[in-house]
């Protein structure tokens, strides 16, 4: 028989969790599935030495948030898994885990059908608490590197001393890949680093993380809509306490910047020839935050530390239109391009062409088919792990809303 329960939240991390404790604090029934551990992803899918990209007294989540002693330090991967664990003893959500959801579409009663590759779940709605981290971006012509070489993407890669000796590549300059090249070189690596569009933002300015002005200027309160959705996050790493990711530094420690990857053939890798160009709107970014800072302080009167003198003069980057692999030593290639939705499980028409969902603050339009802790679901922090309660409180409130407009109980509910 199916189990029937008003409900369904499918993924157990920071959304998945934020999600139960709003439910449960409005006394709703509900039921979280995770198809393996609590925060999942962050035990195995995050390199080794990965440390949080924020200082710890960022980090919260609703009716829990970290009091421990070192609140301007930044928590490395296992003490991120600690935090949320702790959350979830804290908040005792009725999950079940190893339970992989394989599709999720409307039944002839109007309930929602969620199935399990034990069991099916009737429900009334369904929060896909999945996260925005779910297959990972590798283009096709990947094939014509052949089998010679080692290739991982970013969420497999877990340490310099897996790779084979010689060379490596990496492909992509957001977090994953920068932090991830930043190591590489200081374990003595020879780096290839292709760079495309990033945005480079000061890790601390005036005194403060990047995370206070962020937070205090309201910025990452702004709500987002259309093509900003899809604007990259800034680049930062909390590595040896935090410091500005800069390609162009990584390059005085001996990196190799290339431009953007554009095609393989015959073993040669081929670049877009627009890397100083990437670059230098990598500088602009980090100008505009700056500046928009500034203004802030002023308007504010704020009294904080004066800005730093900044030296603008940049060294020259050679241009590589073409390299040769084999000729470069180039033994691995880390794919570092983001990720794609991975949401084909979904039958309900509710995503677009591309596969992304369609929604409006996380509510589609397939009544009850609701989804939390994607990236600027709704505000620029929507996906992160001290963002994403905000939303998860009116995603319940929506529940809510649709259970009193149910006429009689055991009726399916309506739009």
């Amino acid at each position: 028989m199916r189990e029937r329960v008003e409900t369904v939240i499918v993924g157990s991390g920071q959304a998945g969790l934020a999600m139960s404790y709003h439910l449960g604090r409005l006394g709703r029934e509900h039921l979280v599935l995770e198809r393996g551990r609590i925060a999942e992803r962050w035990r195995s899918e995050r390199w080794d030495s990965l440390v949080f990209q924020s200082p710890s007294w960022i980090m919260r989540l609703p009716g829990y948030r970290y009091e421990g002693a070192t609140p301007d330090a930044f928590m490395p991967r296992d003490g991120v898994v600690r935090f949320i664990e702790d959350y979830a003893r804290l908040i005792s959500p009725p999950i079940r885990c190893g339970i992989r959801v394989t599709s999720l579409e409307r039944a002839e009663s109007g309930r929602l059908l969620v199935e399990t590759e034990v069991f099916t779940v009737e429900a009334d709605n369904v929060v896909v608490a999945t996260g925005p981290f779910q297959s990972p971006a590798v283009p096709s012509f990947c094939t014509e590197l052949g089998r010679s070489l080692y290739q991982v993407t970013a969420n497999r890669y877990r340490n310099p001393g897996e790779l084979p000796s010689g060379a490596v590549l990496v492909v992509g300059c957001g977090g994953s890949g920068y932090q991830i090249a930043e190591e590489l070189v200081q374990a003595g690596r020879r780096v290839y680093l292709s760079v495309g569009g990033h945005q480079r933002v000061p890790r601390r300015y005036r005194g403060r993380d990047f995370a206070w002005w962020h937070e205090t200027t309201g910025a990452s309160d702004r709500v987002v809509e259309g093509a900003a959705a899809r604007a990259r996050a800034p680049l930062l790493t909390g590595t040896e306490g935090g410091h500005d990711a800069n390609p162009r530094e990584l390059a005085s420690r001996g990196a190799f910047l290339l431009g953007r990857l554009q095609d393989i053939c015959g073993g040669r890798l081929r670049f877009v020839n627009e890397l100083e160009k990437s670059l230098a709107r990598g500088d602009d970014a980090y100008d505009i935050f700056t500046r928009a800072v500034d203004e802030y302080i002023e308007k504010h009167g704020l009294t904080v530390a004066a800005p730093p003198e900044r030296d603008r003069r940049h060294a020259a980057v050679p241009n590589i239109a073409e390299l040769d692999a084999r000729h470069a030593g180039i033994t691995s290639v880390i794919w570092a391009l983001g990720y794609r939705y991975d949401f084909g499980w979904i039958r309900c028409p509710v995503l677009d062409p591309e596969g992304r969902p369609v929604h409006r603050r996380g509510v589609s339009e397939v009544p009850g088919v609701l989804f939390l802790g994607l990236h600027r679901l709704h505000k620029l922090k929507s996906a992160f792990l001290w963002g994403v309660g905000d939303d998860a409180a009116y995603l319940a409130e929506h529940i809510v809303h649709r259970a009193s407009r149910t006429m009689t109980r055991g009726e399916p509910m309506r739009p």
